[in-house]
């Protein structure tokens, strides 16, 4: 039976994506940060559930080994997790930008590192990375977000070309916007800015009350667990998968629109 470790489980997609994949008998061994949300996973039925916080190395190779000890294999390790950081480029500070890195380009790197060798011992396994629609568009007051998901980009198309041939799929999800808990995290991230001190203020305070504008398209998590698990049971999964109707739109302006072109229509969005 085919296992998969996924990160970032206490909500929304990863959430989802684990309980898509236990309905299709995969053994999945859904991972969170908080202890607590541990045990919400346990209480609905997830055994494996464990522990990880993807900062944490030393929690990363624990996960490794209780499932090597399980299993004797992991086939496939989705890197689920991740938050958003709001604001300006100028209102956040250089903190709070390690911090989102940590998170969303370190933890992710730290646990590709991990697994690599168990993958190549046993001569298989597909690395799901989640990057986003603004992987590959960047957009206004999401500036730190864009940052993180074009690192993994980078990470992620260098990986891919450097395991050709081993046996080891690379996949990389470019999610559109998803009716989750991830707008209410980013939202939450703005307590990290000096609203009032800043020149978009009057922005902010609408995002802050709902008056702001929400980006078209949106879906449910269940469309990215349905990707998953269609990567799971593919033999050669493809390196890239686009996810929401925004993410197709976006990354066609982008092949077609000019630079100038491109800019006007996230500034619209």
């Amino acid at each position: 039976m085919t296992n998969i470790v996924i990160t970032g489980c206490s909500t929304g997609i990863g959430l989802a994506t684990a309980k898509y994949l236990k309905d299709r008998f995969v053994t999945v061994y859904p991972t969170a940060r908080k202890a607590e949300d541990v045990e919400k996973l346990r209480s609905l039925g997830f055994a494996n559930a464990m522990q990880l916080d993807v900062r944490d190395p030393d929690q990363i190779a624990a996960v490794i080994a209780t499932v090597l000890e399980r299993d004797g294999k992991i086939d496939a390790w989705f890197n689920n997790a991740g938050y958003g950081q709001m604001g300006a480029i100028e209102d956040v500070e250089t903190r709070w930008v390690r911090e989102q890195f940590e998170t969303n380009v370190f933890g992710l790197h730290e646990c590709t590192r991990q697994i690599l060798p168990v993958m190549r011992a046993q001569g298989h396994g597909k690395i799901i990375q989640h990057s986003s629609v603004l992987g590959i568009v960047a957009m206004p007051f999401r500036g730190i977000y864009n940052a993180s998901k074009y690192a993994v980009e980078g990470l992620t198309d260098t990986l891919r070309q450097e395991l050709e041939g081993s046996g080891i799929h690379v996949v990389t999800l470019n999610t559109g916007p998803i009716s989750s808990h991830f707008r209410k995290t980013a939202v939450k991230s703005l307590e990290n800015i000096d609203i009032d001190g800043s020149v978009f203020a009057e922005k902010y305070h609408a995002t802050l009350e709902g008056r702001a504008k929400r980006v078209p398209f949106a879906e449910g998590p269940e469309s990215v667990a349905r990707v998953v698990y269609e990567i799971l049971a593919a033999e050669r999964p493809k390196p890239r998968y686009y996810i929401t109707k925004a993410t197709y739109l976006l990354g066609f302006a982008k092949r077609l629109l000019s630079t100038r072109g491109l800019d006007w229509v996230a500034r619209k969005i």
